[in-house]
């Protein structure tokens, strides 16, 4: 406790916190719409698509500035998920045959170009392995206040076209009666939705990012039906894996925050599949001999 004190006295602690705290929530609620909208896996080859990106930035510039690095990232992003979106539309294959290709087919260059950087004579000191599993601790304040507000204007975001991610997300063709530009709004969310994984790379790596998308809003969804209700919930989960995942990584500096920050998602959907008011397991069992025992008493049957 002493220890986990000490750490959150550090200025650079705090800021770690802080763009974490962010990007957990900003990751919860647009992976709510991500979910409904039924592309979950669109994030996950977008985190890996990012890796190429990252290298290829690294290998322009020769150096690690991280604003080269997530325009790079995001570039290979956005590329990966329309190629996704127009092999689903284009060809014979479904979209997740299309998010399989895709997804390994970047990762695998991403993997090549990364070798090559560790052979650069500065590659082995550029840090982008770390890309891989994250590690927000190692994170300089620059890098951490550049997440902090990009996860903040991909709040505010998502909060003023709130309505018309909803209309899209329900119910395309009335959009489309009220006029509403729905192939904009399309893109728009897609590239909110590239942006909140490039982001968050750093912090909980390629590998691991669809997990902190995904798994809050799936844990939220067994609280509640109603749409608002659910994106809250599941922004508030996103926020708590990502400040807890952190402060258990940072106390040793070569752990990577990715997997403690998904491992903290993974318990709270446990805890929300068991225990949820509405539809938990245990919950559900527990309403159901307690309305059996009911109906024994008004039947005169109670042993």
């Amino acid at each position: 406790m002493e220890q986990i004190g000490q750490m959150l006295l550090a200025a650079n602690t705090q800021w770690v916190l802080i763009g974490t705290l962010l990007l957990g929530l900003a990751s919860g609620i647009l992976g709510s719409f991500a979910l409904l909208r039924k592309q979950s896996l669109i994030g996950d080859a977008v985190a890996h698509a990012a890796l190429p990106g990252i290298c290829i930035g690294f290998m322009l510039t020769g150096e690690r500035s991280l604003i080269i690095l997530l325009i790079g990232a995001t570039l290979t992003g956005l590329l990966a998920a329309y190629c996704i979106q127009y092999i689903a539309s284009a060809s014979i294959l479904k979209e997740d045959t299309a998010i399989c290709l895709i997804l390994s087919t970047f990762f695998g260059v991403g993997i090549v170009l990364l070798t090559k950087v560790q052979q650069m004579p500065s590659g082995n000191k550029s840090g982008l392995d770390s890309f891989i599993f994250g590690q927000a601790a190692g994170m300089v304040s620059s890098d951490v206040k550049l997440m902090a507000g990009a996860a903040a204007l991909l709040l505010m975001v998502t909060i003023i076209f709130f309505k018309e991610f909803k209309l899209i997300t329900f119910d395309v063709e009335f959009a489309k009666c009220l006029g509403l530009p729905v192939s904009a709004l399309n893109f728009l969310f897609m590239t909110l939705l590239v942006a909140v994984v490039v982001i968050g790379i750093q912090a909980v790596g390629v590998i691991l990012m669809a997990a902190l998308l995904i798994t809050p809003a799936i844990s939220a969804r067994y609280w509640t039906n109603s749409l608002s209700k659910m994106v809250m919930i599941s922004g508030i989960f996103g926020a708590i894996s990502g400040v807890i995942g952190t402060l258990i990584s940072s106390l040793d500096r070569g752990i990577p925050t990715g997997p403690f920050i998904v491992v903290t998602a993974t318990i709270i959907f446990f805890i929300s599949i068991l225990f949820a008011p509405a539809r938990g397991i245990i919950t559900l069992k527990i309403k159901r001999r307690m309305t059996n025992q009911k109906l024994l008493r008004e039947q005169g049957q109670v042993k």
